[in-house]
């Protein structure tokens, strides 16, 4: 029960209204005065005749002029009304005490951190925010600052402020502070046209595993340097798109992005679009400059540089030790400032330990890697990829969104996806074409059958030890595949392996084609 009391400023009016609560045994459980003249009494409830006994005396107090009945304490309302306003923002606000521990959470906050606000409560922001320290903000120069973020892979702006107290010596002192985290992008989660590799940011990388966070977040950290770096991953799992990411996060963000595929030119032709040629040389009067001239400032992206010919490797080297080169045809030497990011479907480490790539070339460009999982390893990803392609082909198409068959994620996870990301975007179009009415299901995807190397296997020889077992096995499947992919390269590329290395077991194996 609380009550409010409206009175005059008498000295001893405050002992007399506790001596009554006193007579009647009931307990005070806080007081509130207000210099116009109220106080304000919390008490336990109590039955209805002591409640009417106890407000006719406290109206016979000389001064008293009324008494009545409040639902909350001033201090209780604002206090509500405070967390109420905190809960309704729609950005995360914590509130954080002088030793760095969470006192205040909105619910904006616990949703961002996925904990439960009894956990958040009194947990060290350092624990919540690693990147962040208070203790040296605290310590330093305590002002209002701003700080870039990132939070399971996203983008955020982070600013805190001191909270000062002002005392009745009208002196300040530093109380708390607060933290606010907004959302570094306002844009939508996905543009409906945008396509699988475009030229966008981070914030259009779809995922909710956490392969796929880790991946975005090194990225993001990988992408401010400026050493060179290599993306390892399957075809179609967005090579490139994360290239492209990377340099719009960076400094070189104003620059060109330009690209080279190492896998689809000839050797004279690919030097001649990487470094360039002098006057006269191929017949032009006027020379031509390279991609890397042309990428001053920028970045150059090196599509399945495991592809790339001997010799462009050792040109490729030198450029990268200095930031050197001839343009093909002259004499004196061009230094320009790029980035170089390559890729490569292949492990490169077995394409240097078998010859087929330059070992010094590999130790250059193995010092940042990026490795994109394939689709069948994250597959907790397919849900909100066929959501995004399903919002960019309905547009596209000008059709309404259909809604899924309860088994659809569950039938799309469970296919192996060798063509990844591109696969599934191509095969979502290809089911929103023959949809008709209904949901949409698996049977429109129409998911071509992998070999499957188990059944018509002759079983297993178990005789020896783990690795005569293991080589068996893998003859038996390598036996099998070779006869649908009836070459070595084209068994490489089906397996994701270098060329070299199934060569290699082919013969061991003394594999032929049947």
């Amino acid at each position: 029960m609380r009550l409010e009391v409206f009175c005059e400023d008498r000295l001893g009016l405050t002992r007399e209204l506790l001596d009554i609560l006193a007579s009647k045994s009931i307990d005070l459980r806080g007081i509130e005065i207000d210099v116009s003249g109220i106080i304000y009494l919390n008490c336990p409830d109590i039955d209805f005749d002591t409640f009417s006994e106890l407000m006719t005396e406290i109206r016979r107090i000389a001064g008293v002029k009324d008494v009545r009945k409040i639902q909350f304490m001033p201090i209780e309302r604002h206090n509500t009304e405070l967390i109420s306003l905190l809960n309704n923002l729609p950005d995360p606000v914590l509130a954080i005490d002088l030793k760095g521990h969470v006192d205040l959470a909105n619910h904006a906050a616990v949703d961002l951190f996925k904990q439960a606000d009894a956990d958040i409560i009194g947990q060290q922001i350092s624990s919540l925010l690693p990147s962040f320290d208070f203790s040296h903000w605290f310590e330093g120069n305590i002002t209002r600052q701003r700080e870039n973020i990132v939070i399971d892979g996203l983008d955020y702006a982070m600013e805190i402020m001191p909270v000062y107290i002002t005392g009745e010596s009208n002196e300040s002192s530093l109380a708390s502070a607060v933290m606010i985290i907004r959302s570094g992008s306002n844009k939508p989660q996905f543009d409906d046209s945008l396509p699988l590799n475009n030229n966008l940011g981070f914030e259009y990388f779809v995922g909710v595993s956490n392969r796929h966070k880790a991946l975005i977040s090194q990225a993001k950290k990988l992408s401010m340097l400026d050493q060179p770096l290599l993306i390892e991953g399957e075809t179609g799992t967005g090579k490139e798109m994360l290239a492209r990411a990377c340099h719009n996060r960076s400094s070189r963000a104003a620059a060109s992005f330009l690209i080279l595929s190492c896998a689809s030119m000839p050797d004279d032709v690919a030097e001649t679009e990487l470094f360039g040629h002098a006057p006269g040389s191929f017949n032009h009067e006027q020379g031509h400059k390279g991609i890397f001239e042309q990428a001053n400032g920028g970045t150059v992206f090196l599509d399945e540089i495991g592809e790339m010919s001997a010799h462009l490797q050792i040109k490729l080297l030198r450029f990268l030790q200095d930031g050197t080169f001839r343009r093909v045809g002259e004499e004196h030497e061009v230094h320009v400032d790029v980035r170089v990011i390559a890729s490569t479907r292949h492990k490169l480490a077995e394409l240097a330990e078998s010859g087929a790539f330059r070992e010094d070339l590999f130790y250059r460009l193995n010092v940042l890697t990026l490795r994109i999982p394939p689709l069948r390893e994250r597959t907790n990803d397919i849900g909100p990829l066929l959501e995004l392609f399903v919002a960019k082909y309905v547009s596209q198409l000008g059709m309404s969104k259909p809604e899924f068959a309860d088994e659809l994620v569950d039938g799309l996870s469970n296919y192996q996806w060798p063509g990844n990301m591109r696969q599934l975007d191509n095969m979502v179009l290809r089911a929103l074409t023959e949809w008709q009415d209904g949901r949409l299901d698996a049977s429109l995807f129409h998911l071509p059958q992998l070999e499957n190397v188990s059944s018509g296997l002759p079983n297993v020889n178990l005789d020896g030890s783990l690795d005569e077992i293991m080589k068996e096995y893998e003859s038996q499947v390598l036996e099998r595949l070779y006869q649908s992919f009836p070459s070595s390269r084209k068994l490489a590329k089906r397996l994701n392996v270098s060329h070299t290395s199934i060569a290699n077991k082919l013969r061991d194996y003394s594999i032929r084609k049947s």
